[in-house]
């Protein structure tokens, strides 16, 4: 009899030996929001990624926390807590960027929080329990910065801030979405990018680039009323904030709709790979804007994974991705982690094969 399982392991002899990287993808688990609604979005999708699919790293594409208010230590336990689910994996396995949830509030340290219970170069060990010396594939740089290499594919993760030219955000504002890095974070990147030309290089945000993928275009975080108001839609509407720019990075350097990267990437098709990110919470099958959750521009593969979350947002499908690189090629499955849009486990209808530019080494 031939099991879901068995299907996932069997490989052709004659490709056995190639070099592969299974990679899961995942964002927007709001574990708080969750656990308030009696789910633990986190334990049930290690669950679920420990005994259905294999992988040997993982991406977190951010916003652990749930919280409207700015996160507190409480919520930061309990990450800490769910992520102990991990039983054939080390916590050193997942590598994490920051989400606009887990920012901190604006008169507060930078990014505390995030920095505190998710920390991904194991500064704060004693309460994030990522210890770096037990990472297979070593980070290189800041919390807002890094870069890892496994093989000849280049990481570079960019975590979001908060707007320092804003007066009143996160906290305030609630989740005050609107996407933020700093123009030191761009050109990081761009050195990065332009400094590893032979390499298979991914880039990883909580935010999507702009008419990219689902809902990544201007006003497309809204809806508009019977009276032709905007609202709140995928995310909440705060006229005080930038809710123009709510489903995609929109400050880069403090200039609102900056699109530093588009225009890079515009100049220079297929610089990079592929661009991961969340944020916006929706079903697999949604297209709102007239873009899928995997599309392709400039040479680049973009891929929103979307939530883990069931409670935090209007449209949450809970799911994730698993990417399998062998060669120039990326297969994309999509796993549905409940029963509520399709049955639980891979959803077929939206496996995608990409082709890569170079072939990926070991």
């Amino acid at each position: 009899m031939i099991t879901r399982r068995t299907f996932l392991h069997a490989a052709p002899a004659a490709q056995s030996a190639r070099p592969t990287l299974n990679l899961w993808a995942f964002s927007d688990a709001h574990v708080g929001t969750d656990k308030r609604n009696g789910r633990e979005s986190l334990v049930e999708a290690i669950g679920h990624a420990e005994s259905d699919f294999d992988w040997e790293i993982a991406l977190d594409m951010g916003d652990q926390s749930g919280g409207q208010a700015v996160p507190q230590d409480d919520e930061g336990e309990e990450v800490v807590r769910q992520f102990q689910a991990l039983k054939k994996h080390r916590r050193e396995d997942i590598y994490n960027v920051c989400g606009n949830h887990d920012r901190s509030g604006l008169d507060e340290p930078k990014n505390w929080w995030w920095r505190k219970w998710v920390d991904p170069l194991g500064e704060n060990t004693k309460f994030s329990q990522v210890d770096p010396r037990r990472r297979k594939y070593k980070t290189e740089g800041t919390w807002e910065r890094y870069s890892f290499r496994v093989g000849n594919i280049l990481f570079l993760m960019m975590s979001d801030i908060n707007e320092p030219s804003q007066k009143i955000g996160r906290g305030t504002l609630r989740g005050n979405p609107g996407g933020v890095v700093t123009g030191e974070t761009f050109a990081w990147w761009k050195k990065m990018v332009e400094s590893n030309r032979d390499k298979i290089i991914v880039s990883a945000h909580h935010y999507m680039l702009k008419n990219t993928t689902v809902a990544s275009g201007e006003w497309e975080g809204m809806r508009k009323d019977e009276n032709g108001n905007w609202k709140a839609h995928y995310h909440g509407y705060f006229p005080q904030g930038s809710p123009k720019g709510a489903s995609y990075l929109y400050w880069v350097d403090s200039k609102p709709d900056a699109q530093a990267f588009e225009k890079y990437l515009e100049a220079n098709p297929g610089a990079i790979a592929m661009w991961l990110g969340g944020h916006t919470h929706t079903n697999p099958d949604d297209t709102y804007g007239g873009k899928s959750h995997i599309e392709t521009r400039w040479g680049v593969h973009f891929m929103n994974v979307s939530a883990l979350s069931a409670n935090h947002g209007r449209a949450n499908i809970p799911m994730s991705r698993v990417l399998t690189i062998q060669g120039n090629q990326v297969r994309v499955r999509c796993y549905l982690h409940t029963s509520k849009h399709a049955p639980q486990g891979w959803y077929p209808k939206v496996e995608r094969t990409l082709t890569l530019a170079k072939a990926f080494q070991r």
